[in-house]
């Protein structure tokens, strides 16, 4: 099971991920003022940087600008991770991961979707949709909202995504994680 470790703030928070197993760390840039655990684009830079090059940088955002877009996709992570349709011209030459919530169209044209009513909110995952969406998708599915140490493996039974995201269930604080919790979280993903 692949996991990845969200709303990162703090270079020691990612680097803790990394070493108890995380595949890949989260970072909020540009969100419009949805996130508590935003960061600006240099802190973000400082993240991906405090990780090696075999974990994933994920920038996630909720931007509608293409100009802050344009400045995401300059931090050159790994992957992006957006909720607003951007149509893209070209091939951007990272990954794109679109964020979907019940009654949204399956869309095709990412390498990921990944199925989060609550938009990084922490609020639990629609069991029914989640199954529904990991059983007709042609391209990965990862699963996020409500998920926790206590929760995620009977999660990973029920859906059987690709992939399990995780932000305020492994925090002390909006953007402050708990290792212990990430340690937790990353054993009960992989007992599944």
């Amino acid at each position: 099971m692949r996991i990845k470790c969200c709303g990162i703030t703090r270079p020691a928070d990612a680097r803790y991920a990394e070493s108890a197993g995380a595949h890949a760390i989260g970072v909020v840039v540009f969100s419009g003022g949805v996130s508590r655990r935003m960061v600006t684009p240099a802190r973000a830079r400082e993240i991906f940087d405090a990780v090696g090059p075999f974990t994933a940088t994920v920038a996630v955002s909720h931007t509608k600008s293409e100009e802050e877009l344009q400045a995401i996709l300059a931090l050159k992570p790994s992957a992006i991770q957006i909720s607003h349709p951007f149509v893209f011209d070209e091939d951007p030459g990272i990954a794109v991961i679109r964020v979907i919530r019940r009654g949204d169209p399956l869309p095709y044209d990412c390498n990921a979707v990944i199925v989060d009513d609550s938009h990084g909110q922490g609020n639990a995952f629609d069991l029914s949709y989640a199954q529904e969406v990991v059983q007709h998708s042609k391209i990965p599915v990862i699963l996020a909202g409500g998920l926790t140490p206590e929760n995620v493996a009977d999660a990973i039974r029920q859906v059987h995504p690709y992939a399990v995201d995780v932000a305020t269930g492994i925090e002390t604080a909006p953007g402050i994680k708990d290792h212990k919790k990430i340690t937790a979280f990353i054993a009960a993903a992989r007992s599944a």
